[in-house]
């Protein structure tokens, strides 16, 4: 049903918070759309590089955002929320995670309007096994699956995790978000340089990347590393690399400007991520899409759904997850290769432009909007 406008319609984005620097994914997702108009909202607005401005923020600070989420889910009502997803030129509500998407659910249930759920990774590896809240958490998980007329999958890794939760396989419809991959440009600068880019967790593994780096033999071990991204480890990771006599920068948080332009300054970018404490694991790992769009080898654990943005041997390497040595082996050959790990980058590339067009899987999802707007079953997509 086309609108006034000449749009399909209206759809309603939701993210709890609105929108941390880390989620890329999301804001690019929000800015392809061309058919669907999107509607931001939120619960709380969060300090952030990303230019996303949300039509509804229910808190009015990230500080009064915990008694706004427990009103809401006890009173199970909204009525600014209501009223929104009640505007005639809204037709679907689009959550990200498993836990925004229960606090919006009942809402869309309400306003008659079709949910789709996309889960990414943490919301069904880590909060499902919490020890306190886990147990409500994947009963509510239950109930979500029921409801949503889709659940979208960034990965055949989170589908599996997804199935093992109790969601039903004929909704499930796997459509990693995608990246942007710019314009084609000259192939990335053989440089000796050690980039990383993402929060700084546990998961991401940033400490294995540094004593990976001190284990690299003679000249090697000298090469520049640089860390783009911030979080609670950050002082512990700047103290190690100062025990390892390091050559480190830790750069925070960059726009999206001066990340493009650092990925284009070449070396090979180093994301091993890995399993945390808590059971958090990648889900895809948006970051090293950009790498390999960009031109970087690309080098990291076998982990999660990481082997399904990095192929083992064409457009980096991938080694057993937690195998430090391992890891500094294949950084090294890498940074040794010269035309072969170029050759790498160029794979990374293509695959990235053949698998993960952000226009392309963006397109794919307003298709999947069609559907449920419609009442019509999800076909299962790859």
């Amino acid at each position: 049903m086309q609108q006034q406008d000449g749009s399909a319609g209206s759809v309603v984005v939701w993210r709890d918070d609105v929108l941390p620097a880390s989620e890329t994914f999301v804001a690019g997702q929000v800015g392809a759309m061309r058919r669907w108009h999107p509607v931001v909202a939120g619960l709380y607005r969060t300090p952030s590089v990303l230019d996303v401005r949300p039509e509804l923020v229910l808190s009015p600070s990230a500080r009064w955002a915990a008694p706004y989420r427990r009103w809401v889910r006890r009173s199970g009502r909204s009525r600014r929320l209501d009223a929104l997803l009640r505007r005639p030129d809204v037709r679907v509500v689009h959550a990200h995670f498993g836990r925004d998407a229960q606090l919006v659910a009942p809402a869309a249930a309400r306003a008659r309007r079709p949910l789709v759920v996309t889960l990414h990774g943490y919301d069904v590896t880590q909060l499902p096994r919490h020890p306190r809240t886990g147990p409500a958490y994947r009963a509510g998980l239950r109930r979500l699956f029921d409801q949503a007329a889709a659940v979208v999958v960034v990965s055949d890794f989170v589908r599996e995790q997804v199935l093992a939760l109790g969601a039903h396989a004929d909704r499930l419809v796997r459509l990693p978000t995608g990246i942007d991959p710019g314009p084609a440009a000259p192939p990335a600068p053989p440089v000796r340089r050690v980039l990383f880019v993402g929060r700084l967790v546990e998961k991401k593994g940033v400490a294995d990347l540094l004593e990976a780096v001190a284990a690299l033999p003679g000249d090697l071990r000298g090469t520049p590393v640089e860390i783009c991204g911030d979080g609670p480890l950050r002082e512990d990771l700047e103290r190690r690399a100062a025990e390892l006599g390091l050559t480190v920068e830790f750069r925070g948080h960059l726009t999206p400007a001066q990340l493009a332009a650092t990925y284009r300054g070449g070396g090979v970018f180093c994301g091993p991520s890995r399993s945390s404490a808590a059971g958090d694991a990648e889900g895809l790992g948006t970051v090293f899409l950009e790498a390999a769009a960009a031109g970087l080898p690309v080098v990291s654990y076998r982990h999660g759904g990481v082997p399904e943005a990095v192929e083992d041997g064409v457009t980096g390497h991938l080694v057993p997850e937690g195998d430090v040595p391992a890891l500094s082996r294949a950084l090294g050959a890498v940074m040794a290769d010269g035309a072969p790990a170029q050759e790498m980058g160029l794979a990374g590339r293509r695959m990235v432009e053949r698998d993960f067009d952000l226009a392309r899987q963006t397109a794919r999802l307003e298709e999947l909007y069609d559907r449920v707007a419609a009442g019509r079953p999800v076909a299962a997509r790859r």
